[in-house]
């Protein structure tokens, strides 16, 4: 079997970073600071709220049936925004933190009041970090976590939910869907018997969606992984707007040039966090 240490690792936000600009996969999954050796991220209000409102979520998944709701979950949540909370989670002034986390809390109410799902049997992974190999032949290992999986005792089989804290709606061509049908296939026994999201924001319950074919999702992901695993032998990183940059990978190239202000180091991803006045991706969400 191949060396793991030495295989290239994807997963659906790198995947999801180099389809939209190279430059910007190359700055946020490859590119470390020569001061300390550590990657790169910039906070922003959009990310900081995904962060907490997904804690508290991973939270309750580690936890038996009828003791998920025993603590109060907003408490649980003032507790994660701490971590975030005020420069270094991207906020620039308390009244767009205040509103940032009024929308969280009224995230997590809805889940409290409609714990569907939640509120039912579920499967744990035991990996920190789900992982397979998504071809041993070409060293390349697929890997991410998902945040929620309801376990149906009546077939033996398993469902994805997933949580959204952006309002954005996923794309009908997005690989998210492909890429956690292949990981959770491929990390735990039980197959899959259906998918669901939640879009916090907007909606009061979950939503479902049709699964993709298996191997056709293998096809698709496998073509990507290999054209990330290409450009990085070549070690070409390119933006499709060329030397000027896009809306992506600008923002990160401010950190490669000293224009970000640096507010402190997540020690679990080994990461750098910088801000930006005025920066934000009011369309995204923690992928976990």
């Amino acid at each position: 079997m191949p060396d793991k240490y030495a295989a290239t690792w994807v997963s659906y936000s790198s995947i999801s970073d180099f389809q939209k600009c190279p430059r910007a996969y190359f700055l946020k999954n490859i590119y470390r600071n020569p001061d300390t050796g550590n990657k790169v991220q910039l906070a922003s209000p959009s990310l900081s709220l995904g962060q907490a409102i997904h804690e508290v979520i991973e939270s309750l998944s580690t936890l038996p049936v009828e003791k998920r709701f025993k603590d109060n979950l907003l408490q649980k949540f003032d507790k994660a925004w701490q971590k975030v909370s005020g420069k270094k989670g991207g906020f620039f002034d308390t009244e767009t933190e205040r509103e940032f986390k009024q929308r969280g809390e009224r995230m997590l109410q809805k889940i409290i009041k409609n714990p569907g799902l939640v509120g039912r049997l579920a499967i744990k992974i035991k990996e920190d970090l789900p992982n397979y190999w998504l071809s041993e032949v070409d060293e390349i290992i697929l890997c991410g976590k998902v945040d929620w999986l309801e376990y149906l005792p009546d077939t033996d089989k398993i469902r994805i939910l997933d949580f959204k804290s952006g309002t954005k709606k996923e794309a009908n061509d997005s690989l998210q869907l492909p890429i956690y049908l292949l990981l959770v296939t491929n990390t735990q026994k039980r197959q899959v018997d259906g998918m669901s999201y939640w879009y916090l924001e907007t909606d009061d319950k979950p939503i479902d969606v049709t699964l993709p074919n298996l191997a056709q999702s293998h096809e698709t992901v496998f073509k990507v992984a290999k054209e990330i695993k290409l450009a990085r032998k070549l070690e070409r990183f390119r933006c499709p707007n060329g030397e000027t940059g896009c809306p992506i990978c600008r923002p990160f190239e401010k950190i490669v040039n000293g224009q970000a202000e640096f507010v402190g180091t997540n020690p679990t991803y080994r990461q750098d966090i910088f801000v930006l006045p005025h920066f934000d991706i009011t369309d995204e969400s923690v992928i976990l």
